[in-house]
């Protein structure tokens, strides 16, 4: 089963490091190095370094890009007018439903770069194809291309030390092109932690030199994906196929203000307007669990009766408590509504609680 499993171009460096492999959206991943506890720690006190070269990038350009883009996409590109900006943004099948989130770059004139979630990849791409006019080039870059995620308060500091004299930073969300260390890359000013950082894309057989330049800082620490769920999950940060699929709507799932509501025509578009005036029937909430770890799947319950399903759920280490989403009645959605949380054989409270959990960040 391993076999089948893809790798990254860091996948060497992760074993040498003695991270702790496991299948993730069919790549086989780090989840953690020394303990997820400390690379969470780690990146909210100083610098953590993440592998995200399984996510996916396509490259769209032409004179059709903009306007075939603003058709799938539910969130305005009219407001990333310049070439460097970026955007949050969310696909929908004609149901509604959501086929992804992503990130969508201005990179260029007539072009824009598309970073899709790993386990979507084939699904999105040959979703815009599809809709797209013949004329368009459509081009799937994530075999060759790297991309590392630099995140943390000192994030700054480290990548301005290792870029080219003269380099300017990216303003949040803007992307633009640097030289690390003697390797080329765009890097973009995002990220999915809640604290200031990069995400630098490269091509492939330059990523093993740009991980080793950067961990080179005695203040940066790898980190896998157990502390990129909990970082991520802290902040109130959406996961594809937890917090929202093909079968929640953008309204419900929290995420209305990615379509917002001057746009128009755009596929799925009159079933987000339909669910915003007639109010969706259930929500998606962010719950402070009492004690215990509110696992996806486990039952959330008002007054004994099961009204919903925990979608994300940890451990916090920054709060030192169970943190989780779950979709529940909208009636129970308003803050402060007390629930429960069935936890194996127990029962424990839960408060609903608008995120982030976590105030405080370098990007606070």
């Amino acid at each position: 089963m391993a076999d089948e499993l893809r790798r990254t171009p860091l996948y060497e460096e992760h074993l040498a490091l003695g991270a702790r492999m496991v299948p993730f959206a069919g790549w086989e991943m780090p989840v953690q190095y020394t303990g997820i506890i400390d690379e969470h720690n780690a990146v909210r006190q100083s610098a953590g370094v993440f592998d995200v070269c399984h996510m996916g990038e396509f490259r769209v350009f032409g004179f059709g890009a903009f306007d075939t883009l603003q058709r799938l996409f539910t969130n305005d590109l009219e407001r990333i007018p310049g070439v460097g900006q970026a955007q949050y943004t969310l696909m929908l099948a004609e149901d509604g439903g959501v086929i992804d989130d992503l990130i969508v770059y201005h990179s260029g004139d007539l072009e824009y770069l598309i970073v899709a979630n790993a386990a979507n990849r084939e699904t999105d791409f040959d979703w815009i194809r599809h809709h797209a006019p013949a004329d368009l080039e459509l081009v799937d870059e994530s075999d060759r291309t790297g991309l590392i995620a630099l995140q943390g308060p000192k994030a700054l500091e480290i990548a301005t030390e290792l870029a080219n004299v003269g380099w300017e930073p990216p303003a949040r969300f803007h992307i633009n092109e640097v030289m690390l260390d003697t390797v080329p890359a765009l890097v973009a000013r995002t990220g999915y932690t809640g604290e200031d950082g990069f995400e630098f894309f490269t091509r492939a057989a330059d990523a093993p030199r740009l991980w080793r330049a950067l961990l080179s800082f005695t203040e940066v620490t790898p980190a896998g994906l157990g502390a990129r769920d909990t970082l991520r999950l802290e902040m109130g940060y959406s996961l594809y196929g937890q917090d929202m699929d093909r079968n929640t709507d953008p309204v419900s799932a929290g995420l209305g203000w990615v379509a917002p509501k001057a746009k128009t025509g755009y596929v799925g578009a009159d079933v987000v307007a339909r669910v915003r005036e007639e109010k969706p029937s259930t929500q998606l909430v962010g719950l402070r669990v009492d004690q215990g770890i509110a696992r996806p799947g486990y039952p959330v319950l008002h007054r004994g009766e099961e009204v919903g399903k925990v979608a994300s759920g940890t451990f916090s280490p920054t709060l030192q408590a169970g943190i989780a989403t779950a979709y529940v009645p909208a009636e129970l959605a308003e803050p402060g509504t007390r629930l429960e949380v069935g936890i194996r054989r127990k029962t424990v409270g839960a408060v609903v609680e608008r995120p982030p959990f976590v105030h405080g960040t370098s990007l606070s």
